[in-house]
């Protein structure tokens, strides 16, 4: 399929339920008690882990959302494995990936006002590509710049005033 926007509400709903029947198999594996709650959501689909116990789920998050982002990748590949076809399926657990995006989208709002108050750029902490996109849009809908620099996995994202109506291409990765 050429484009994700491409799909039909109906293969989401069959790439969350292939999600959610994979993850209800490996929470079987590890013994941990959980619901699966499914949807779709940004043309995306979307599985989320509750776990009964606040001990299990930590595990299921990991150390800065380790274990999680492997979930999510482990799960696209077991849809990619059903449907044949790639998916953006997006995996979170006890709305770890919420409380990340607010996080992030406070740090851009924290870089916004200094850049503001400041006029300097300001370079934050390196990201993954999820958390740079976060940080782009956030300064983008503030109006102002932002752009990536580095190598992965050291690339981080420096935000700035815009200097003139040039400066209105997108720069962002």
């Amino acid at each position: 399929m050429a484009l994700d926007d491409e799909k039909t509400i109906d293969q989401l709903n069959e790439e969350a339920d292939i999600a959610a029947d994979y993850l209800e198999g490996l929470l079987d594996i590890v013994d941990y008690e959980g619901d699966i709650e499914m949807g779709v959501r940004n043309n995306r689909p979307t599985v989320q882990i509750v776990a009964d116990d606040d001990t299990d789920i930590k595990h299921l998050i990991g150390r800065n959302g380790e274990v999680v982002d492997a979930l999510q990748q482990l799960t696209r590949l077991a849809v990619q494995q059903k449907t044949g076809e790639r998916s953006h399926l997006i995996v979170d657990v006890d709305g770890y990936l919420k409380r990340k995006r607010q996080r992030l989208h406070d740090i851009a709002l924290d870089a916004i006002d200094e850049v503001r108050d400041t006029g300097e750029p300001v370079n934050l902490k390196p990201m993954n590509s999820f958390e740079r996109k976060i940080v782009h849009d956030v300064v983008r809908e503030e109006g102002l710049k932002s752009r990536s620099h580095g190598e992965e996995p050291r690339r981080y994202v420096t935000v700035y005033m815009k200097a003139s109506a040039s400066d209105d291409l997108d720069d962002e990765d």
